[in-house]
């Protein structure tokens, strides 16, 4: 029976020694490498942080004392902790664990998180809630320095030093976010890892001045008063003093007994602390401490050799995009490329290498990345800024206020749109189409595959315009059908024209939908295939044509059905014809979509083959009989 074994609750942790804490810290790494070895998950987060979670578990009374963990990755030790250990196993599976904090899932989960730079927000808020109700708590935010770039984090911290609450910033402190980090704070924090003496030296020097007869406690109240003194010029953790904390650290994340010293002090104060603690992403497995950005969200590997185990290796929407942006790039040297923090995610490595000085990582800051490339498009540059679709929604008032307010040609490289997977709500593009195609001077298009994908960077490189083209994960679709049409604002493009029955598919559900066709096709019935290309602006023309000719008219699109390309065909035939063509719109319901497979969340929501194909034929067949044409 191995200690692990003992532990089901945060409870039980305080029954063990520091001896059995160091060994139940093993087995948790064991478990951890032995489950998501088969599983796939965040696995380097997690590794890095087993101390660090044992010791907050260790000091503070979840879910009394409330536990804030930023992103949300790296909680897997908490759900160990927190009577979830057997369900590892189904983590990121559909009807699973989530892979994050989750609030319905478990009560020690109190706030849920998927997104980064949230986490000191929503304690202070606890913190603040908590003072108007008298209760007695500790709050505690955990968050990585990757996400303390973010500028929300910034705003939370100003924000907690003028309220001056109880409650405590845990700063794990990796130097990586998923890729390395950039930028100024990560040189900053860099230069506080150098200077570990601070916290036991701020103490002594206070008790040698002490000693001093008469003058020593002059001296200590001149120097707490002076903005020159010596604190100023020894203090690491000056800035997060400055914004009204009291600043511990750096402490070794990876070591129980000071975690543990430096948490009991900190429930001590009653004022905001920050603590900043120093991990080592992939902590206890070498091939994750040697490429802890390829173990960040891994899929099942080989444990004795970490080898991801046998994948298709096919050529992703994201590659092509960034294969194509460097090819673009050689011919117009206006060309730069924008990320937040996803070099590798969004297919922009390459780029980064072949174009170092065209090539921005702005970190965690989408709404930074967005406005830096207003900036530079009003400068007469062509900026990609490349955001996953979900990470895109945190940029929204920029989107509009600088650039398509602008009209400035900015071109939206929109990855991971539509279902998404086994990361679960938060992570799911299924919003995009509904928060971008109603502003004003943007437009808006979805390729079906890899041609058109590639036709349609051509097409935003050469707009003279705001420009979002939206593309999904995984394996990219090559349709044997594809012909290859200009783009042209605004039309869509026809693959077969019949009549009677008009199939528009939005972006990735071509693959299905076309398959749709051909077995309506074997029924013999007339079915006009259509890719819709642009959402914005919808093809009206075309539109027009359809409904004079067809009796029906389906689309598709991974969306949520309000605000989605199928409603605007509605209103437009509502407003703009005289017929009596039916629209019936396939898109996903109104709701937050939990993580699985790409193909169990469209079986379950209704949008696999033969449920369009069933649905499709009752439909038809339900509209005859009624005008008793059966």
């Amino acid at each position: 029976m191995t200690i692990l074994n003992r532990v089901n609750s945060p409870s039980d942790i305080k029954k063990l020694s520091k001896l059995e804490l160091e060994q139940l810290a093993y087995s948790i790494r064991a478990h951890l490498l032995e489950t998501l070895s088969v599983t796939g998950g965040h696995l380097s987060s997690n590794l890095g942080v087993v101390e660090l979670t044992l010791a907050l578990h260790y000091c503070f009374d979840s879910p009394i004392d409330k536990l804030i963990w930023d992103v949300g990755h790296q909680s897997y030790i908490h759900k160990i902790l927190t009577g979830r250990k057997e369900q590892l196993k189904t983590i990121r599976s559909f009807k699973g664990i989530s892979g994050f904090p989750k609030t319905k899932e478990n009560e020690h989960d109190v706030f849920n998180t998927g997104h980064s730079s949230t986490s000191i927000s929503a304690a202070l808020g606890f913190a603040k809630a908590r003072d108007l109700k008298n209760e007695k708590n500790h709050i505690i935010s955990i968050i990585g320095d990757g996400s303390l770039t973010g500028g929300m984090a910034f705003e939370a911290l100003n924000n907690a030093g003028s309220l001056k609450s109880n409650f405590i910033v845990v700063l794990n402190d990796n130097n990586m976010s998923i890729s390395k980090n950039v930028g100024g704070l990560s040189k900053y924090l860099d230069s506080l890892r150098t200077e570990p003496f601070y916290t036991n030296f701020k103490g002594d020097i206070e008790q040698f001045l002490k000693k001093i007869p008469k003058i020593g406690d002059n001296v200590i109240n001149t120097v707490r008063k002076s903005k020159e003194s010596i604190k100023q010029f020894l203090v690491p953790g000056m800035l997060f003093e400055e914004l009204g904390f009291t600043y511990l650290g750096p402490v070794d994340g990876h070591n129980l007994v000071d975690l543990i010293q430096t948490f009991k002090n900190a429930k001590r104060l009653n004022q905001p602390v920050f603590i900043h603690v120093k991990t080592k992403k992939g902590k206890g497995y070498k091939p994750a401490e040697e490429n802890p950005a390829k173990f960040h969200g891994t899929q099942s590997f080989e444990l004795k050799t970490g080898i991801v185990k046998a994948t298709n290796n096919q050529e992703t929407y994201s590659d092509v995009f960034g294969k194509k942006i460097v090819e673009l790039a050689n011919k117009d040297e206006r060309l730069v490329a924008i990320t937040a923090a996803m070099p590798e995610g969004t297919g922009l490595k390459s780029f980064s290498k072949i174009f170092p000085k065209r090539f921005y990582d702005v970190g965690i800051a989408e709404q930074h990345a967005v406005t830096f490339a207003a900036g530079m498009a009003a400068s007469g540059l062509k900026p990609i800024v490349a955001i996953y679709s979900s990470f895109l929604q945190r940029a929204y008032d920029q989107i509009i206020h600088d650039v398509c307010l602008q009209n400035l040609p900015v071109i939206f490289a929109i990855d991971r749109s539509g279902l998404v997977g086994n990361d679960g709500e938060t992570h799911q593009g299924i919003f995009d189409i509904s928060f971008l195609s109603h502003i004003p001077n943007l437009t808006v298009i979805s390729p079906k595959d890899k041609l058109d994908l590639i036709q349609g960077l051509e097409f935003a490189i050469n707009h003279n315009g705001p420009v979002a083209i939206r593309y999904p994960k995984g394996k990219i679709y090559e349709c044997n059908e594809s012909i290859g049409m200009p783009y042209t604002i605004g039309k869509s493009e026809v693959i077969y024209k019949e009549k009677d029955i008009a199939l528009i598919a939005v972006g990735n559900t071509y693959e299905t939908v076309n398959k749709v066709y051909k077995k309506l096709k074997e029924k013999n019935l007339n079915v006009t295939l259509v890719n819709a290309r642009f959402i914005k602006p919808i093809d009206e023309e075309l539109i027009k044509e359809l409904t004079r000719e067809h009796q029906f008219i389906f689309t598709f699109e991974e969306n949520v059905i309000d605000g989605g390309y199928g409603q605007k065909v509605q209103y437009f035939v509502k407003d703009g014809c005289e017929n009596n063509t039916i629209i019936k719109c396939f898109a996903l319901p109104n709701t937050y979509i939990e993580q699985g497979s790409i193909t169990e969340l469209r079986y379950e929501y209704g949008f696999d083959e033969n449920t369009l194909l069933e649905k499709i034929n009752d439909m038809i067949t339900n509209t005859k009989a009624d005008k008793g044409e059966v």
